[in-house]
């Protein structure tokens, strides 16, 4: 933990102090503009990657950036009770699905039962992504590794979009156009990001800044 410590130290000294009224403005409320629904996996940093400060992002992060599709339940929800609180609580405009290339959890779908069994919870977990899986399969004609685990990867972010369209609150406000819902495929080694397109169904390089 010594880095960790240091890091803490360092932010103290530095960015905090470089940035002392903006946290004096958070300290009794928040207003992000938008959910980033993203994986839990350590090289996605979401702030980070959208240059975004404190109090922008609301964030969920969960194995292969999942949506359970709507339901009430006496369970407790996690990822479900995030967005039911960004959407009605703190009345974000934009929700983000945020997938990225070397998806663990997503290369976990092609797992042997197996491999799967000694991680019951993710596999229990992964489920959400059943439809994924056979798309994929239905999609490629040849078994490329590459080609595989990149459209899982994308495919899998287009699902989670229709997921988040099954939340009744969700539908009212894109239906009122007061939300807008994004699919993105981050790629670690070039910094690149993807934007899924629904009327197209591509993913196109999201490389100047939106009108």
């Amino acid at each position: 933990m010594p880095d960790i410590h240091e890091g803490i130290i360092r932010f103290r000294q530095h960015d905090f102090e470089a940035n002392r009224q903006h946290f004096k403005a958070l300290e009794r409320e928040q207003k992000p503009h938008t959910l980033f629904i993203g994986c839990s996996d350590s090289r996605v940093v979401p702030s980070l990657i959208t240059q975004t400060m404190p109090g922008e992002l609301f964030i969920v992060r969960n194995i292969a950036n999942l949506v359970p599709m709507y339901r009430e339940s006496g369970e407790f929800l996690a990822t479900t009770s995030a967005i039911e609180y960004a959407v009605l609580m703190l009345n974000v405009e934009n929700i983000i699905v945020c997938g990225h290339s070397n998806c663990g959890g997503c290369a976990a779908l092609w797992e042997t039962q197996e491999t799967l069994d000694k991680i019951p919870h993710t596999r229990r977990w992964l489920e959400l992504a059943k439809p994924v899986k056979k798309r994929v399969e239905k999609a490629l004609m040849g078994q490329n590794p590459e080609a595989r685990e990149w459209l899982t990867e994308q495919m899998n972010v287009a699902q989670q979009l229709c997921h988040l369209k099954t939340y009744p609150y969700i539908k009212e406000r894109l239906k009122a156009g007061t939300i807008t819902l994004f699919g993105w495929h981050y790629m670690i080694p070039t910094g690149s990001i993807y934007e899924y397109h629904p009327g197209s169904k591509e993913f196109k390089l999201i490389d100047q800044p939106s009108e």
